[in-house]
């Protein structure tokens, strides 16, 4: 049996480890954290997924996430705008989600090597040459599932990599009054915020921000009352939520600059193969459709149904008919955010021409699968 090994234990790298599990293909995942942990995310799942999630047993039913079926949108200085999410979705933790998965994943029978990263990747003789600071693997398949930016991205000379990006991350767990149904997307100058719920009565914060903000200002607390507080919705959250976190997680340089979906023979799956602006709230969506579509794949090749050609131009085929339109309406959308007048606009659109705002809002959704 062909080996596969898959760097990166988030989303997609997990999906793709059990959906090959069932198959009867056992890949090693190579995580560089040990789990529960939490990442920088919105943690919204569009309701697309939940076909084949309830395939593989991956739905997270006992967690009783958040039913999300409506949107708001709310501009710099708090004009608001309400639309229904004709999919919807639903609000789970990457905490708990990732531990799940992990969990389900060890029962199928992958293996893991956690607390390890990965320092390189070299493909000759129609195989895989993997090293860590402890480890020497190889594999007939690798899969580079490292999330949003990696030294492997360096490492594999990936073209985005040496574009500098201006964008910043930072996402707190806290308790408000925010209903169970909606999901909030509320502007500020040269950012926005997306709340939504999650499981045990808890909600997500997590915004997007120019670092030139934060350089301004020297740190978030300062940045989040300059900036954030403007928009009073905000401001309202910031000062009487419960925030359950010593300090946010964050993350810098964040790219929405298009990625291939293989590099140098390794498949890309989830961010490390394109990712969706956070507004559009699909990036988990996308990353287990991925992994889907890949996972297939990989299974008709380690069965010998097609050849390593086959397999990377196919993937590379279905990837793009899938997610290209969306990652690029997501960066246009993106426009209509992070100022006073584009933000004024884009609740003007919603509220006055909703069979507009509808259909820009379906461009960054898939179709169930």
């Amino acid at each position: 049996m062909k080996k596969v090994v898959i760097v990166g234990g988030g989303l997609a790298g997990l999906v793709t480890a059990n959906a090959l599990a069932r198959a009867g293909i056992a890949a090693k995942v190579i995580e560089k954290k040990t789990y529960p942990f939490h990442r920088v995310c919105g943690e919204y799942i569009s309701n697309e997924t939940v076909p084949y999630l309830k395939s593989l047993g991956l739905f997270p039913e006992e967690f009783s996430p958040a039913p999300i079926s409506r949107f708001q949108l709310t501009s710099v200085h708090g004009k608001s705008a309400v639309l229904p999410l004709d999919i919807g979705g639903f609000g789970i933790s990457r905490y708990s989600y990732d531990q799940f998965l992990y969990q389900k994943a060890k029962v199928n029978g992958v293996d893991f090597l956690l607390n390890t990263e990965v320092d390189s990747i070299r493909f000759s003789d129609d195989e895989f040459d993997i090293n860590t600071r402890n480890h020497h693997l190889m594999a007939d398949v690798v899969v580079g599932a490292f999330g949003k930016r990696s030294k492997l991205d360096v490492f594999l000379n990936r073209n985005f990599i040496h574009q500098r990006s201006p964008f910043i991350g930072v996402k707190y767990h806290i308790r408000t009054n925010h209903p169970n149904d909606l999901i909030a997307l509320h502007n500020f100058q040269n950012g926005y915020c997306g709340v939504s719920n999650i499981e045990d009565g808890k909600s997500c914060l997590c915004y997007l921000s120019h670092r030139n903000s934060l350089k301004k200002f020297g740190n978030i607390k300062l940045l989040e009352e300059e900036i954030l507080f403007k928009n009073p919705f905000l401001k309202s959250i910031f000062l009487e939520a419960e925030f359950l976190f010593e300090k946010p997680e964050t993350i810098n340089e964040i790219s929405f600059s298009v990625k291939s979906p293989v590099e140098e023979h390794v498949l890309m799956s989830g961010d490390a193969a394109g990712m969706i602006t956070p507004l559009c709230g699909n990036g988990m969506a996308m990353a287990i459709h991925s992994a889907k579509i890949l996972s297939a794949l990989i299974i008709d090749f380690c069965y010998e149904k097609i050849t390593r050609p086959e397999m990377e131009q196919r993937y590379f085929q279905q990837w793009n008919f899938l997610f290209a339109r969306r990652l690029w309406a997501g960066r246009q959308i993106q426009k209509l955010f992070g100022s006073v007048r584009a933000s004024n606009f884009a609740v003007n659109l919603a509220r006055n021409a909703k069979p507009v705002a509808k259909f820009l809002i379906s461009k960054t959704h898939g179709k169930p699968f």
